[in-house]
């Protein structure tokens, strides 16, 4: 079966096939940085008009890319949410009526389930129970996967999500947008013994997270120290540091905690090769599995909520004729993923 996944949940227009026997057959993704950069965030209305744009062209140049024609499409799954409620709608709207016009099912899937399965993508050795580190620039999340469609939060974060921190320090340091890979740059020319910042929530027991103090702490530490180039790149060094060993430190308490014995982590600051790194070196410690999903299914993309897709739709799931968006969705209200054949099989 051939399902064609629509992501527009964001900042970024994906559009993927893939086939329940096959794999990944084709994907294509267009980013809106150039669009946002000049005003230092994502502006909600511009970026649900730039999906609409999009959207059309990508899937005519996906079935193309992948030689296959509309008609021989088993279904259809859409990013239904969390996002921004405007860009949703953009992808369940065209995701709906495509499906209508075909006379196929169409299915919703969660946007944080698609990051969580991602790694799926690309491996047949991944299968729950596992547990999931979730991190993107609206979410910081710790989740136990204890079957397909079964999940359980364990913490998550209590004000800014990493994403959203990273961008944060990074305006505060002079740098463009987005400012996570511009901060990862300049980061590595900073001297990792110069400066100290707290790994917050650490201390105390708990899988929950909070960046808004470290924020803080950075903000006092630039207003205090000289602003040469390389002040702002040990300044940026040790925010990524406290980052990767907060996240590294509340991981191996999960995996201790729940006895599991895998760690994927996904989501766009998954992308950060010193967080992957850390999580690398606890897991190995701990005698567990790390699964990571290559850099460019770290970011929003179709091919993550294709695959959830087909895994849904090959469930006997799919959605009543009503178009639907969530700005806010629980990963924790989701029904269970039951095959009723054989699972798709992973690119």
């Amino acid at each position: 079966m051939y399902v064609l996944g629509i992501e527009t949940s964001c900042d970024e227009t994906g559009v993927a096939l893939y086939h329940s026997r096959q794999g990944l057959v084709a994907h294509t993704l267009h980013s809106q940085v150039d669009l946002h950069a000049p005003y230092g965030g994502i502006v909600p209305e511009l970026a649900s008009r730039d999906h609409i744009r999009r959207v059309v062209p990508l899937i005519r140049q996906t079935m193309n890319n992948a030689g296959v024609s509309l008609d021989r499409l088993g279904g259809i799954a859409y990013t239904a949410g969390p996002g921004l409620i405007g860009a949703l709608l953009v992808g369940a709207s065209i995701g709906h009526s495509l499906a209508w016009s075909l006379d196929i099912p169409v299915v919703a899937v969660h946007h944080m389930e698609g990051h969580l399965l991602a790694p799926m993508l690309e491996t047949g050795e991944l299968s729950p129970p596992f547990l999931a580190l979730l991190i993107s620039g609206g979410h910081t999340m710790l989740v136990e996967v204890r079957a397909l469609g079964v999940y359980r939060v364990l913490g998550e974060s209590i004000d800014d999500a990493v994403g959203e921190a990273f961008d944060k320090v990074a305006k505060m340091l002079g740098l463009g947008y987005p400012g996570g890979p511009a901060l990862e740059r300049l980061a590595q020319n900073g001297d990792p013994q110069r400066f100290h910042f707290p790994r917050p929530m650490t201390d105390r027991p708990g899988l929950d997270f909070s960046f808004s103090g470290l924020k803080t702490h950075v903000m006092n530490t630039i207003a205090a120290t000289a602003k040469t180039p390389q002040d702002l790149a040990d300044i940026a060094r040790a925010f990524q540091d406290a980052v990767a060993d907060t996240l590294a430190v509340k991981c191996r308490r999960a995996l201790r905690q729940t006895g599991l014995g895998t760690l994927v982590a996904a989501g766009g600051v998954c992308a950060n090769q010193t967080i992957r790194r850390r999580l690398a070196e606890i897991t190995a410690e701990a005698g567990a599995r790390l699964f990571l999903p290559r850099l460019e299914f770290c970011t929003d993309n179709g091919a993550m909520i294709a695959f959830a897709g087909c895994l849904r739709l090959s469930a006997g799931q799919q959605e009543k004729p009503a178009i639907q968006a969530r700005a806010r969705w629980s990963l924790e209200t989701l029904p269970p993923i039951i095959p009723r054949s054989d699972p798709p099989h992973p690119g």
